[in-house]
């Protein structure tokens, strides 16, 4: 072991220093407290043997600051102090010390105590160990050591506050194995946890990536969560998946799909997670391995989780705002800006499918930048840009020549029209 003795006095670190080593440790000099806090910030021991009365810091103190650094790691601390008073006891167990030692200490008394302390710290490195060892237990399913459902839902909500954070498209697929209660009654229970054990596996091989994360999510069926993921890729992992099925050649002389073990796989993506959670992106997995049973089993599907498109209307006059609002709220995700600045850090953000600019914001200098701007940054150069003004004439469309925008609304229109002409202009971009 690594002990540190923190000691003062030169011929005490001198006569404890051989005593360390005659038991068989490796000593660590420390002159003062000061001196074994430095210490300890770049060097690991496994003991600690420190004086009481020193200059500056003394052990007490030393021992305080000590275990409000390492917090949750013990380590055992041993005392060396000339006081023998109750009190003295009781401000060292208080402090932190573990044990408590009255000079002069020989040889045959610091020896025990340093195996004693031993002792209790391999215990505490075992029980530390068991602790990890069990916590990664409750983590697995028994039988194919893949994660849990609880815990599945657990590393999937992380994934999907990321996906969220970094507005990028994330998928799951729920995976069922075709007929398995009759591959359970033909076989027998036993063949029937083997078949799942290389059906897991078989999953897992098709996964290639840190972030992508599998889960037995109840008998038969399994789980993929799959980070930065489109449709098209969620499919192709999909496709992989049931090519590794069929490379297992199970026997399956029951099933009325095929003579070998087969699995249905159902996929759900998200483009936007904006006003949607990881609940409805299970669900729509779900739904969509329910059309893949439906439609004769052995096979994936992937649909992408049905999502309202955005829009961005900038202006500052209020009305105009309210307007829009009660004509757009109930069917966009819209968001609404006052300032130049407050649209483009939006639109930067958010990537809205549409940008609505009224005369407020664009009637200036720094709204023929903010236009530019737009077309010219990646993240909102693929959003539709569109005029609000009171009326589509000359001078409007000069403007929006200015602003190379050629799409126009006019903010008089009733509120049925103005929801089918902006349904109409996003169905005809698409």
């Amino acid at each position: 072991m690594k002990i540190l003795l923190v000691e003062d006095s030169a011929t005490l670190r001198h006569a404890m220093r051989n005593y360390i080593i005659e038991a068989g440790h490796e000593p660590l000099i420390a002159r003062s407290g000061e001196e074994a806090l430095q210490l300890l910030e770049n060097t690991p021991v496994d003991m600690i043997i420190m004086d009481v009365e020193m200059p500056g810091l003394n052990g007490f103190e030393t021992t305080r600051l000590i275990r409000e650094w390492l917090a949750g790691h013990w380590i055992p601390i041993i005392f060396v102090t000339g006081l023998n008073e109750d009190e003295n006891y009781r401000e060292g167990i208080e402090a932190g010390g573990d044990d408590y030692l009255i000079k002069p200490v020989s040889f045959m008394i610091i020896k025990a105590k340093i195996r004693a302390m031993e002792r209790i710290a391999e215990m505490r490195d075992q029980l530390n160990q068991l602790n990890v060892e069990l916590e990664a237990l409750s983590q697995l399913d028994s039988l194919t050591q893949i994660y849990n459902r609880r815990t599945f839902n657990e590393l999937a909500q992380q994934q999907w506050s990321l996906a969220k954070r970094h507005q990028q498209p994330i998928s799951a697929l729920m995976i069922d194995v075709d007929h398995f209660k009759l591959f359970n009654d033909h076989y027998g229970h036993p063949a029937g946890d083997a078949c799942l054990k290389k059906v897991s596996q078989a999953i897992k091989s098709c996964l290639h990536r840190s972030s992508d994360i599998l889960g037995r999510y109840g008998g038969e069926e399994f789980v993929v969560l799959l980070p930065e993921t489109d449709a098209k890729g969620a499919m192709r992992v999909a496709q992989s998946i049931g090519e590794a099925l069929a490379q297992l050649q199970i026997r399956h002389d029951v099933s009325p799909t095929d003579s070998f073990v087969t699995a249905s796989i159902g996929g759900g993506t998200c483009l936007r997670t904006t006003g949607h959670d990881l609940e409805e992106l299970i669900k729509n997995a779900d739904r969509a391995l329910y059309k893949a049973k439906r439609a004769g089993r052995n096979r994936s599907w992937v649909e992408e989780v049905a999502t309202h498109k955005t829009i961005l209307l900038a202006d500052t006059d209020q009305d105009l705002i309210r307007h829009f609002s009660g004509c757009l709220q109930a069917h966009f995700n819209l968001l609404t800006a006052e300032t130049q600045r407050e649209c483009l850090e939006l639109a930067v953000e958010l990537h809205p499918d549409l940008i609505l600019l009224g005369s407020g914001i664009v009637d200036t200098q720094a709204g023929v930048e903010l236009c530019n701007l737009l077309a010219r940054t990646p993240k909102t150069a693929n959003s539709m840009l569109a005029l609000v003004s009171e009326q589509t004439d000359s001078e409007t469309e000069a403007l929006g020549q200015t602003l190379k925008i050629n799409r126009f609304f006019d903010k008089s229109l009733s509120a049925p029209a103005l929801l089918n002409n902006i349904i109409k202009l996003l169905n005809d971009a698409h």
